[in-house]
């Protein structure tokens, strides 16, 4: 039995698409970023994110996101992008007083 492959799929390494790899470890709670690699598609992204990332066996879940869908802010614009939260203050954990006795806040 032979799958064909989509005629899209980049035949040449060079032509395919980046991918980001976030991996969340034994100990983590939450995905970081490992790193990039390029892939053909999201199964193989996340195959050679497996082998590449994890060899020692450190992640126990690992996340593939094309490049090319990240949204990110930039860094010039940090002021104005950040400017609007440094009004509540509420947002912040010195707003509200601890009573005695509240532990493990």
């Amino acid at each position: 039995m032979t799958t064909a492959q989509p005629a899209e799929t980049p035949s040449r390494p060079a032509d395919w698409p980046l991918w980001e790899v976030f991996v969340r470890s034994r100990r983590g709670l939450s995905h970081t970023h490992a790193g990039s690699l390029h892939a053909p598609d999201a199964e193989m992204a996340l195959r050679n994110a497996r082998d590449l990332y994890t060899r020692r066996s450190e992640g126990v879940s690992i996340w593939v996101v094309p490049s090319a869908q990240v949204t990110a802010s930039s860094p010039d614009e940090k002021d104005a992008f950040f400017e609007p939260s440094g009004d509540k203050p509420y947002r912040h954990p010195t707003f509200y007083e601890i009573p005695d006795g509240v532990q493990h806040l």
